[in-house]
């Protein structure tokens, strides 16, 4: 390897002025004197001075002949180590070219280790090996995976049938806390029938609710059963949590609360634990238990979302002609739930499911119950008499509103009604009832039906610009 000469422009940037003597500019501050050491031993002297008096830079090696080779025991000794500058110490200052590599022989400076061993670098690596290592690879992977195929391939498989095998059986320890849905459910279910009718070649169904076990009567919806009334070779079957089956026979319907009373012969059945409707607030648990569209025994939960809402009722295929003040619940409830029992945390019936809002005929989180007060009322009356007795004002109404107070408009008056000796006209507007205010018809009707006939009650309404209160004494309807 040859160092190029250093050019004149390298050599005036970087050379040293020709009156410089020595390894460094003159004019540097004089060092303070060092200690002179002492003259070393006669034996180092002999074993490591010059061989020659006056010779300098190194002396031979240990052998007494030049090394032919780089060795790790005598690195330093070359044929060229007499004339090598950068190994005298005695050899003058100059300016020198930058190293220059053979790419060929030796691309870049050799780096060794504290023993004088050469390092290998990445570079170093042949590609050869590189390839025969990345060949290894995909080889082993290829025998690998098709060991693997082949093992796949001509191993025997299993039989699909295993005779005798039992599962293991786990006992999870579930527990139920009081109130759980299931356990309402368990208590309540067998007091809940389902409820079979046929006319001719038609068929329905619907729910039930049992209210005397002793007796055999089951509470259950007009519209349900008004269509089998008095009709010939009509059956109204009543099928109970146990899977048996028993005729029923009509003691009573309300087409005015869309209630009816049924009877079994079946002594000792389950009964239901009625609730108080003035128990019941909004975002009370309930389930809802029935037999919607012909699935009995259906357990549906949820909560009380409004109560006191006036709900119009006019069953399809029925005389069902009802205005409830209902207990609204978000339970899903479906055709086939009507008549069944909508209960609280502690299983006791607070309502029986009547009616759901729908736009496409299903459940939407919106159903209707009769609240269980007024259904004890009722199926009392029909128990005792066969029919039941409401209140009435003898008036036909329609919802109005000026953007400030609702009512209802009369439409007409019953000639000799409780109205019309009040001295209510067409065209008055109700606005309350006893101090209640009533927003709708529909309020209307739910505030009249909560009195007696025979009570005399204070109706307000709105004529010619101002409003009136006059005494109505209520007829039975």
């Amino acid at each position: 390897m040859s160092a190029p000469e250093p050019s004149a422009d390298q050599a005036a940037a970087f050379g040293r002025p020709d009156t410089a003597v020595g390894g460094f500019a003159g004019g540097r501050p004089t060092p303070p004197p060092r200690p002179v050491p002492p003259p070393p031993a006669e034996a180092l002297l002999r074993a490591f001075g010059p061989g020659v008096a006056g010779q300098r830079g190194l002396q031979e090696p240990p052998t007494g002949r030049p090394g032919r080779r780089r060795t790790a025991a005598g690195p330093w000794w070359k044929p060229d180590a007499r004339s090598d500058p950068w190994r005298d110490p005695y050899a003058p200052v100059a300016l020198g070219a930058p190293a220059v590599y053979d790419e060929e022989s030796q691309p870049g400076p050799v780096v060794v280790d504290a023993r004088g061993r050469k390092k290998l670098r990445a570079g170093d690596l042949s590609v050869r090996l590189s390839v025969l290592a990345l060949l290894a690879v995909l080889l082993v992977s290829a025998v690998g995976g098709g060991i693997g195929w082949y093992l796949t391939k001509t191993q025997d498989e299993t039989p699909l049938l295993a005779p005798g095998t039992q599962l293991s059986e786990v006992d999870p320890g579930i527990t139920r806390e009081p109130g759980s849905v299931s356990q309402i459910a368990e208590d309540v279910m067998p007091a809940v029938v389902s409820i079979e009718v046929r006319v001719g070649q038609a068929g329905a169904t619907g729910s039930g609710v049992v209210i005397d076990g002793e007796n055999g009567y089951i509470v259950t919806n007009n519209h349900v059963v008004s269509g089998a009334d008095d009709v010939e070779g009509a059956e109204i079957r009543a099928v109970f949590f146990d899977g048996s089956g028993s005729a029923a026979r009509i003691v009573g319907r309300d087409p005015a609360s869309d209630i009816a009373v049924l009877k079994v012969e079946k002594p000792g059945l389950v009964t239901a634990a009625l609730g108080s409707s003035d128990d019941v607030v909004v975002g009370d648990p309930v389930v809802a238990i029935g037999s919607p569209l012909g699935l009995a025994g259906t357990v549906t939960s949820g909560i009380v979302s409004a109560l006191d809402r006036p709900v119009r009722l006019a069953g399809e295929g029925s005389d069902t002609n009802a205005v409830i003040s209902a207990v609204q619940t978000d339970a899903p409830i479906n055709p086939g739930n009507s008549g069944g029992a909508l209960v609280d945390a502690s299983g006791a019936l607070v309502g029986i499911n009547t009616a759901i809002a729908s736009t496409g005929g299903g459940s939407i989180g919106l159903g209707f119950a009769i609240p269980v007060d007024t259904v004890r009322e009722i199926t009392e009356q029909l128990i005792s008499t066969g029919s039941a007795v409401h209140a009435a004002l003898g008036v036909n109404t329609r919802s109005v509103t000026d953007g400030t107070r609702d009512g209802a408009l009369v439409l007409n008056v019953e000639p000799g009604s409780a109205a019309a000796n009040a001295g209510i006209r067409e065209e008055d507007i109700v606005i309350a009832v006893e101090g209640e205010p009533v927003g709708s018809s529909e309020e209307l009707v739910v505030a009249v039906d909560a009195f007696d006939p025979g009570e005399t009650v204070t109706v307000e309404v709105v004529r010619g610009g101002g409003s009136t209160e006059v005494q109505a004494t209520l007829d039975p309807a």
